[in-house]
């Protein structure tokens, strides 16, 4: 009989087919540490190439050669590096143990909120670059103790203005 796909009893709604099974589960939370490690390192990466390293190199002083650019890109880097820690927080929410270790960093996290506009001001000190290190390194601990181990992966110019 050509109607029977049609029986409410072997009709399959678009909410049951979405209902996650145990593999499914499973697979995203491979998928939750997967994208935390990726967006983790890319927060870690533009913070030490853009923000770290030239701060270092004294390119944020008054005076400085390439100071005005330097600052530019470590202001849009703090503003990346702060939308890619809340995305890999939000990651991390789909396995269990990666999301305890990263919960107590959230405030962290928001406090780098405003930094990116302090750097491209040309407002920022030791305790700002530092702030972006310190939650930078507690990100890469939290991740190595659930089992996601972060590595830099440097984000290019045009990934920090997208």
């Amino acid at each position: 009989m050509t109607t029977a796909a049609c029986n409410g009893d072997d009709d399959q709604s678009a909410s049951g087919a979405a209902t996650p099974t145990s593999t499914s589960t499973f697979e995203q939370q491979k998928l939750a540490k997967t994208r935390f490690v990726a967006n983790a390192g890319l927060a870690a990466g533009a913070t030490y190439q853009w923000i770290v390293k030239p701060y270092r190199a004294g390119k944020f002083t008054k005076g400085a050669d390439g100071r005005t650019f330097a600052l530019v890109k470590a202001g849009l880097a703090g503003a990346f590096t702060y939308n890619r820690l809340k995305a890999a927080v939000n990651n991390a929410k789909g396995d269990p143990l990666l999301s305890k270790a990263v919960a107590p960093l959230t405030a962290g996290i928001e406090s780098l909120k405003e930094l990116g506009t302090k750097l491209r001001k040309g407002e920022a000190g030791d305790a700002d670059v530092g702030a972006f290190e310190s939650v930078i390194n507690s990100i890469k601990d939290a991740g190595k103790s659930a089992g996601a181990e972060v590595v830099d992966k440097v984000p290019s110019t045009s990934e920090l203005g997208g």
